[in-house]
C-alpha cells in the first residue's frame, strides 16, 4: 500500500485529495475542498489579484497541516485554468513552494483532461465497446475527452467555465435574456472547436466530473443535502438535467443560496455552469442522432487521477 496526496488548485477552488492506494484501488483518508476563487478577474485583467493570491495561500497553510499530520506523502500539486492564463502566475509558484515545499505544476488543458478522463474511468466501469465522453467542466475551462476501455482516443480543453463565463456574460440577477443568449453563442462557438477535435458522434457514454455537475445533479434529484454517496454514479436523462439547469439558471441568487445541497462558494456561478452543462448535452444528443439520452455523475475527477499518477510514477 502506499499513501499519495494531490491538490487541484483549479478557477474557482483548492482541492485536497490524501488517499492510500494498494493493487491500483485508490481509498479516500481525506477529501476536502475550499473554495478561494482565484480566477477571480484573470478573464478581465489577466492576472491572479493579491486578494485571490491570499485566499488561496490560507488554504494551502491549512492543507500543509493536514499533510503533517498524515504522514507527508508524496504530493502532487497542479493548478489549472486560471494559473495557466494570469502573466504573475510566479507569485502564485512561489508562494505555493514557499507553504508546501512542492513545485506547483501549471499543467496544459489536454494533461487536466487525460488526468479527469483517468479519475473518472477509475471507479466506474466500462465495457470494451464503450466510448466515453468524460467532461470536466471548471470555473475557468472545460475539458472534453473521449476514450475507451483500451485507453484515450482524443481531448480537447476549451476555455469556458462557471466563473469565466459568470463575470464575462451573467450580470444580472437572475440573468435576462440577452445575456444568456451571448453566453449560449460563445458556448456554440467553443463547442464547434472541441467537435472538431473530439469524435461526439462516437460517444456511447458520458460521465460528467466537477462542482457544476454535481450540484446540478443534488437539485435534479431534489436532495435534502449535498450527499457525495448519493451523487456519485447518478445517472440522469438529459431532460431531467436540461429542467434542473434551466431551473438553477433563473433562481435568484437568494433561493439558489438558500438550496440545502448549495455550497455557498457555487451560489453566484452555479447559473453558467448549468447552462454550459445542459448545451454540451444537448450537443452530443445531436451529434449522436439521439443515442445518448443520459449522463452519469461522478465524484471522482482529476484528484484521483493526480493520486493515481504518482503510484504509477514512484511506485
Amino acid at each position: 500500500m502506499m499513501r499519495t496526496a494531490a491538490i487541484d488548485c483549479g478557477t474557482n477552488s483548492i482541492r485536497l485529495l490524501i488517499a492510500d492506494i494498494e493493487d491500483g484501488v485508490l481509498s479516500d483518508v481525506v477529501r476536502l475542498m475550499r473554495v478561494v476563487r482565484l480566477g477571480e478577474g484573470v478573464d478581465a485583467t489577466g492576472r491572479l489579484s493579491e486578494a485571490a493570491l491570499q485566499r488561496t495561500f490560507a488554504a494551502a497553510e491549512e492543507y500543509a497541516g493536514l499533510l503533517r499530520d498524515h504522514g507527508d506523502p508524496t504530493l502532487r500539486f497542479v493548478a489549472t485554468s486560471a494559473t495557466r492564463d494570469a502573466e504573475n502566475r510566479q507569485d502564485f509558484v512561489d508562494g505555493i513552494r514557499e507553504r508546501l515545499g512542492v513545485e506547483p505544476e501549471v499543467i496544459s488543458g489536454d494533461e487536466e483532461a487525460r488526468l479527469s478522463f483517468e479519475g473518472a474511468s477509475s471507479v466506474l466501469a466500462t465495457t470494451g465497446d464503450e466510448t466515453v465522453l468524460v467532461i470536466d467542466l471548471g470555473g475557468g475551462s472545460t475539458e472534453f475527452v473521449a476514450g475507451t476501455k483500451e485507453g484515450l482516443l482524443a481531448a480537447r480543453s476549451t476555455d469556458m467555465g462557471c466563473v469565466r463565463f459568470t463575470e464575462r456574460f451573467l450580470k444580472s440577477d437572475p440573468p435576462g435574456d440577452d445575456e444568456i443568449g451571448e453566453m449560449r453563442s460563445e458556448v456554440d462557438r467553443l463547442m464547434d472547436e472541441a467537435a472538431a477535435g473530439v469524435p461526439l458522434d462516437r460517444v456511447t457514454r458520458i460521465i460528467g466530473v466537477a462542482g457544476s455537475v454535481t450540484t446540478v445533479t443534488a437539485h435534479a434529484l431534489g436532495l435534502p443535502a449535498y450527499q457525495p454517496e448519493l451523487i456519485h454514479g447518478a445517472e440522469l436523462t438529459v431532460e431531467e438535467i436540461t429542467t434542473a439547469s434551466t431551473e438553477l439558471l433563473h433562481l435568484p441568487r437568494d433561493d439558489r443560496a438558500a438550496l440545502p445541497y448549495m455550497h455557498p462558494g457555487r451560489v453566484d456561478v452555479i447559473g453558467a455552469g448549468a447552462l454550459i452543462w445542459s448545451s454540451i448535452l444537448e450537443r452530443v444528443g445531436t451529434a449522436t442522432k439521439g443515442r445518448v439520452r443520459s449522463a452519469v455523475t461522478s465524484e471522482h475527477d482529476i484528484l484521483d487521477g493526480l493520486a493515481l499518477s504518482i503510484v504509477e510514477r514512484d511506485g
